[in-house]
């Protein structure tokens, strides 16, 4: 009896940790990059959804390359992680959109999921050892997320920093991908969930920007928040229910008047996107008059940029690192594609708007010094490589020089800065210098007079209002925003755009998750070949003969026990 009892209590027992770990779910992340957890912001969002949210992923087929088999699978990982705090208002999926057989079938699904959700397929070469075969793979990288009777695409690969296709360059490039996976699902969660979108406002009044070329700028601010103009030289004010200020290449000076309306914006907690070229060059010039010279377009800006905590150089940046244009050449006007100098293509730095981003493009950049302004923190957002080079105003451009190679001594700048993040409390340019007239015009407005930011604010400053813009192509219109016009390729400018603007009007810090970093652990490809027999004869032979050994000193103990007995 005593027996049965001990039988049913340990059904019993097990039962009940059954159902307990069917009610409570318990996971542990020993991971040292905390790979398996969720940031705050995220589970907020997902305990906070008001409807259901409905992910289908599309990186899923039966013969994927083992490295996006690893990243198919720590999808999955965020996914399950993400239900735990979504509950049954999180729904997901994975389908693979090359399952069928019908040629036709599938290119209609290509064709809808580019034109709907901006989604394509990319051509993945997935080498094996040494006399393999090569594969070569077609995979969407992509996800659609649905709530209610909207939709946003998600793509997975987009603005991610590549390092070539050999396997060790894969993997790191997917190592960073998976780093951004929280990222990119939560952004787009919280997108498709908001009940009111940020209001941000582009700036007119001062020759800005403003046609064809900032297309798909100002389509990315109507998709993501409330966006109008506002002309500043018109208005008495900038309202403080305006979240962000977007400034974008003026071209005219501001007048003290308009700088004391954007500095008192600014004390009032308003956040400011400065994309100014300080200096004229124009791409077009380039080509309709085989060069000009650069010189300053006086926007009367240094000063207020200065209190706030930079400086605005009179000095165009070359880099070795550059994008590339068209030059005719020869008798024949043969046209040759050539590396650019004055267009450099930007690294980004560690914090999350521009870490992991692929190359971001600028056109004729100036250089962005920080200088001392009290309370103020400086972060460089974007910089250029280590071989760059400084050119004083009036510098002559044209394409002379690329007759013959340039001097590699003469480039030896190193991470100059381009963007850079100003947070902290900042003073007014206008401190004991406001006429009392002026104070009381803004205090009739309900917007009294500042000396100093009630509390911390954000503003960045880029030294390159081409950042922002997009060429036109006859045959296509509008480019997208980073896309060089004669090779296809597309920067990460649109990145760069969308995260700064996230960064200043989001107060979730959702933004923060695209700082997680995964530290990548590759097996040396010497040592593996060179030790592979001993490693497979620990895996295989050993465990073989201990389960041998125990079995063999088992019966010997047995054995003698009884032998005694």
């Amino acid at each position: 009896m005593k027996g049965k009892s001990l039988w049913i209590v340990a059904i019993v027992a097990l039962v009940a940790i059954n159902i307990l770990a069917a009610l409570v779910h318990a996971r542990f992340d020993l991971t040292e990059e905390k790979r398996y957890s969720l940031s705050k912001p995220t589970q907020k969002l997902l305990q906070n959804l008001g409807s259901t949210v409905t992910i289908d992923v599309f990186v899923e087929g039966s013969e994927l390359p083992a490295v996006v088999r690893k990243f198919r699978a720590s999808i999955e990982d965020f996914l399950a992680a993400s239900k735990e705090y979504g509950g049954a208002q999180l729904q997901y999926n994975f389908i693979n959109p090359y399952a069928g057989t019908d040629t036709a079938a599938v290119r209609l699904v290509e064709d809808s999921l580019y034109s709907n959700y901006n989604l394509f397929p990319v051509q993945l070469n997935a080498p094996a050892k040494v006399g393999d075969k090569l594969e070569v793979s077609k995979i969407l990288h992509g996800a659609v997320i649905r709530y209610g009777d909207k939709a946003v695409g998600v793509d997975l690969l987009k603005g991610a920093k590549s390092f070539g296709t050999e396997p060790e360059q894969l993997a790191e490039l997917y190592n960073n991908v998976e780093a951004s996976i929280e990222y990119k699902f939560a952004s787009a969660i919280e997108k498709l969930t908001a009940k009111e979108k940020p209001i941000v406002a582009y700036a007119l009044g001062h020759g800005e920007t403003w046609g064809y070329n900032i297309n798909d700028a100002f389509i990315t601010l109507q998709e993501s928040y409330r966006t109008d103009t506002f002309n500043i030289a018109e208005a008495p004010f900038i309202p403080k229910g305006i979240n962000a200020l977007v400034i974008l290449k003026p071209t005219r000076p501001f007048p003290d008047a308009d700088k004391l309306k954007i500095d008192q914006y600014i004390m009032n907690g308003g956040k400011v996107f400065w994309m100014i070229d300080n200096m004229y060059a124009e791409f077009d010039s380039l080509y309709q008059s085989q060069g000009f010279i650069a010189f300053d377009r006086g926007l009367n800006l240094e000063d207020l940029l200065f209190n706030y905590g930079v400086r605005l150089d009179q000095t165009l940046v070359q880099d070795r690192q550059s994008d590339q244009l068209p030059r005719v050449s020869g008798e024949g006007g043969q046209q040759s594609v050539v590396d650019w100098p004055f267009f450099p293509v930007l690294n980004g730095s560690e914090h999350p708007i521009s870490k992991n981003l692929d190359g971001v493009r600028s056109l004729f950049p100036t250089k962005l010094d920080t200088v001392e302004a009290e309370g103020i923190r400086k972060t460089v957002l974007l910089q250029t490589s280590n071989n760059s080079r400084l050119l004083p105003a009036p510098a002559k451009i044209d394409f002379e020089f690329l007759q013959i190679a340039p001097d590699e001594k003469l480039f030896r700048q190193r991470n100059v800065p381009i963007a850079v993040l100003l947070e902290g409390n900042f003073r007014s340019l206008y401190r004991g210098r406001a006429p009392r007239a002026t104070q009381d015009s803004l205090a009739a407005y309900g917007v009294p007079f500042l000396g100093q930011t009630t509390q911390p604010g954000k503003m960045i400053v880029v030294s390159d209002g081409d950042i922002a813009m997009n060429q036109f192509s006859p045959s296509m219109g509008p480019l997208p925003m980073g896309m060089n016009l004669f090779t296809r390729y597309t920067y990460a400018n649109k990145d760069f755009f969308t995260n700064s603007l996230e960064y200043l009007v989001n107060p979730s810090d959702i933004l923060q998750t695209r700082a997680k970093e995964y530290t990548l652990r590759l097996l040396d490809p010497k040592r593996v070949e060179e030790e592979r027999t001993k490693w497979q004869a620990i895996n295989i032979v050993l465990p073989i003969a201990l389960i041998i050994g125990f079995g063999t000193l088992f019966q010997y103990l047995r054995r003698r026990k009884y032998a005694t007995a």
